[in-house]
């Protein structure tokens, strides 16, 4: 993938933040994912800095896992949506809120279990796990 713009000014300037850097953040992008599924703003902004750091970054690998991220956050937000209209029908209310927790859960885990063996995700286009 070619350097945008950003990244050469910032590789030339030394702004550009080295791999090991990189790993912390998508470490807490995917923290910030699983602290979401109780206070539900640090989901939007670990998809900000899922954003951010994607759009410096060196590494492909990490690039995989940013965009897993940015994914796993749109992807989320519709299932939200699908899960309110959902939870209007009685027998369901429950099991969609369920099932969206865990969808989160699980693919926030996992990632970050690739991340640490410093792979890219699994399935990065699927919209399941």
């Amino acid at each position: 993938m070619p350097e945008t713009y950003e990244q050469q000014g910032a590789h030339r300037h030394g702004n550009v933040p080295d791999q090991a850097h990189q790993r912390i953040m998508a470490r807490i992008v995917y923290l910030l994912y699983l602290v979401s599924l109780v206070a539900l703003i640090t989901g939007v902004i670990g998809a900000v800095m899922a954003w951010w750091y994607r759009r410096q970054c060196r590494e492909q690998w990490l690039d995989d896992h940013f965009r897993f991220q940015i994914r796993t956050f749109w992807i989320g937000a519709l299932y939200t949506l699908a899960s309110v209209v959902i939870s209007l029908i009685p027998p369901f209310n429950l099991l969609a809120g369920l099932a969206l927790f865990l969808w989160f859960a699980v693919r926030a885990i996992r990632g970050w279990i690739s991340l640490e063996r410093q792979r890219a995700p699994e399935a990065i286009d699927s919209w399941l796990w």
